[in-house]
């Protein structure tokens, strides 16, 4: 199942973790994404993800029918539950229209995150 939908016009975002996949700290890079869970009958539901680089761990996560920007938005606020302040760290994802929309984006900046983006626009499947 494709997942990764552009938006039609997209904001740009550097890719400020240039594929490394390390922090020297926690609470400094996240990466997320969206993944489809088949329940059966042809339907999915989708689960949202926010891990932290430096531990592996997964901080935040969603699981919906659905995978409008809220679920992504849910994950990452679950993540700032999680850790108390993702003020400064870079939230790093793919091209997908929930991480490019202006509410995922608006999200981003009151919680204080950087956004990032694979600079590659290719999805790997």
């Amino acid at each position: 199942v494709i997942t990764t939908i552009p938006a039609a016009v997209m904001p740009v975002f550097p890719d400020l973790v240039k594929r490394h996949f390390n922090a020297v700290a926690a609470n400094e890079i996240y990466v997320g994404d969206i993944t489809d869970l088949p329940i059966g009958d042809g339907l999915n539901m989708y689960l949202a993800t926010v891990i932290d680089c430096y531990s592996r761990r997964l901080v935040g996560f969603a699981i919906a029918d659905h995978m409008r920007t809220s679920l992504v938005q849910d994950a990452l606020l679950m993540a700032k539950g999680q850790r108390g302040s993702l003020k400064g760290a870079v939230f790093h994802s793919d091209h997908g229209s929930v991480y490019t929309s202006q509410a995922f984006q608006d999200t981003c900046t009151q919680l204080g995150v950087r956004q990032s983006m694979g600079a590659d626009l290719t999805p790997v499947w």
